[in-house]
């Protein structure tokens, strides 16, 4: 069971990544309810075993790529994310104080607290691509002009997938002209 669902969550992100075009030092956030993955109801049933399989398949993907993972946390931690404290002081993140727990937190981001060399908690940031799995409401942490990607994988056991890139924002009006490398 655990191999499937690991399986699925890893090939949402690298159906993501192939369209996404992200650089070395960009970020990829992750939302995850490990309770919807089994087929729950959101935050009624945390389960560390399935949010490690997920994150020990997805986190080796961003990190052979250079990209920083950033694990959203539930809402009992304002959906604060965990990540690498490299990528927060790259970025200028300002660190908050919080260990998730898998009831106050959520398995995924404890997961991620666990596993990162030098864990942080964030309050926001904006990343340039997200993958949410089981309707956790990434959008907030994602950069302002969101492009819904399609990927092959539309679950993860029981939890909806939904992928996301980012792109510049169009300004300037019917005569502007736009740089295709950055759609």
């Amino acid at each position: 069971m655990y191999e499937d669902i690991a399986a699925a969550a890893k090939t949402a992100v690298e159906d993501l990544l192939k369209v996404a075009h992200l650089k070395e030092g960009d970020i990829l956030v992750i939302g995850c309810s490990s309770s919807e993955v089994c087929g729950h109801k959101i935050g009624s049933y945390s389960n560390t075993e399935v949010a490690d399989a997920i994150f020990n398949a997805i986190y080796p993907v961003t990190k052979e790529r250079h990209i920083y993972l950033a694990a959203q946390c539930c809402e009992h931690l304002n959906r604060a994310l965990i990540l690498e404290g490299e990528a927060a002081e790259k970025n200028r993140l300002p660190i908050v104080n919080a260990v998730p727990q898998p009831k106050a937190g959520g398995s995924f981001a404890t997961a991620a607290y666990h596993a990162f060399e030098h864990p942080v908690a964030v309050e926001e940031l904006s990343a340039q691509a997200g993958v949410d799995i089981g309707d956790t409401l990434i959008g907030m942490h994602l950069q302002p002009v969101a492009v819904p990607v399609r990927v092959s994988v539309r679950k993860v056991g029981e939890a909806n997938v939904v992928c996301a890139r980012t792109r510049p924002k169009y300004i300037g009006g019917e005569r502007a002209h736009y740089d295709d490398l950055l759609r």
